[in-house]
């Protein structure tokens, strides 16, 4: 039954998060339409990103998944993000899109939606873990690479509606989806026999967090990781399609080169989730941040090559998440019991205000330096991660994670 459950979930997390990037995918068709500024598209992914640390922070401290039915919050927020999302395609005609009020109306709208998508994740997460008490490393692994398939989505709906030339289509697509997510959470999903009360949020852990030699250093690899990832899944797609431009090559191929990137990072939570309980959490993450950060110092000088670049891309798609779900795993394992979900909101919070800014700077950069410089900004955040790990594994505290495997 659990194993049931869990690709339930799996599902429910896939289908909604497609809500995600559904304007990432379409940005270049956006910024021609609506002729933005390379700034402006920076905020359709960073709205989303800060309207999920809004969400986040808002249902842990209201304590909502124990005040609501887990089946039911999930379902909830998945239909009313996917209706705040389809309000884009429905309403903001091309005129509308071009006025800076109109512009703010659809940030609102992506922030919006990142504040629901903060009832769906964090939800699946809660009710998967009714149904595991032991062997979540692997579940988290399972559910992380729901994800990351949900987030590339878009990008293959795109391949699809490139021959339609309506970006219209990638977000009402999204939205059915989301729309269908929650049917099945209503219907399939069910809570498990392990549901326990989740301890309301705690100010004062906030600093205790930071002062804990151990879980500071996971919280700091958790943002290095950080730093590079939904930068990396926002703009290497861009490099893509600009690659094949330039070779002549398809721009349905480019699409779906762009939804492999991000797809294949799935495999790689699910295989990096079975290998850290063998092997331990700080080799798997000190292993992914090596070759995600190689990668970020690469792509930006393969873009007159694109079918390298596209291996490239892979290998940085299968590597730049992988680890995703063991810095939250190594917190679960690291902190007081009592204060598990207070220390894991806190962790998603700062890594998500981070992610905003490198989101757009990666854009920034672009324009006066290149793709190069652009990109290999962003094995900044790899370094940082892969020197607070080291120093991890090597404190007394790090046996407590992976069975002693650290």
């Amino acid at each position: 039954m659990k194993w049931r459950q869990l690709v339930v979930l799996a599902v429910v997390q896939w289908l909604a998060m497609a809500l995600w990037f559904s304007a990432s995918a379409v940005n270049g068709a956006l910024q021609a339409e609506w002729t933005l500024s390379p700034s402006a598209v920076s905020w359709l992914t960073i709205s989303v990103q800060l309207g999920f640390v809004v969400g986040a922070l808002a249902s842990a401290i209201l304590n909502l998944s124990d005040r609501i039915k887990p089946t039911v919050l999930l379902a909830l927020c998945a239909i009313l993000g996917a209706v705040v999302n389809l309000v884009i395609p429905l309403a903001i005609t091309t005129e509308i899109g071009r006025t800076a009020g109109g512009f703010a109306l659809v940030i609102a709208l992506r922030m919006l939606t990142g504040i629901m998508l903060a009832g769906v994740y964090p939800t699946g997460m809660k009710l998967m873990a009714t149904w595991f008490a032991s062997g979540r490393g692997l579940a988290i692994g399972v559910l992380v690479g729901a994800l990351t398939l949900g987030s590339a989505s878009p990008q293959l709906i795109n391949a699809w509606a490139i021959g339609t030339a309506n970006w219209r289509w990638v977000m009402g697509i999204a939205s059915a989806l989301s729309a269908l997510s929650a049917v099945l959470a209503i219907l399939l999903a069910r809570v498990g026999p392990h549901l326990l009360s989740a301890p309301c949020f705690d100010w004062q852990y906030f600093a205790k967090v930071w002062q804990d030699p151990a879980i500071r250093r996971a919280n700091f690899g958790y943002l290095g990781h950080m730093f590079e990832l939904y930068a990396m899944w926002t703009w290497a797609p861009k490099l893509l399609v600009k690659s094949f431009e330039l070779a002549q090559w398809s721009a349905r191929d480019a699409a779906l080169a762009g939804f492999a990137t991000i797809a294949i990072g799935g495999l790689g939570c699910v295989l990096a989730g079975a290998w850290a309980d063998r092997v331990g959490r700080t080799w798997t993450t000190i292993a992914s941040l090596v070759v995600s950060g190689s990668c970020a110092l690469i792509a930006g000088h393969l873009v007159d090559f694109p079918f390298w670049l596209t291996i490239v891309c892979l290998i940085w798609g299968f590597s730049v998440v992988a680890d995703s779900a063991q810095f939250s795993t190594a917190i679960s394992e690291l902190c007081d019991p009592r204060y598990v979900g207070t220390a894991l909101t806190i962790q998603t919070c700062a890594g998500f205000l981070l992610t905003t800014l490198t989101i757009y700077a990666v854009p920034t950069i672009q324009a006066q330096l290149g793709w190069p410089t652009a990109l290999s900004l962003l094995a900044l955040g790899p370094v940082f991660g892969i020197w607070h790990m080291a120093r991890l594994r090597s404190l007394p505290a790090a046996s407590k994670m992976a069975g002693g495997r650290k």
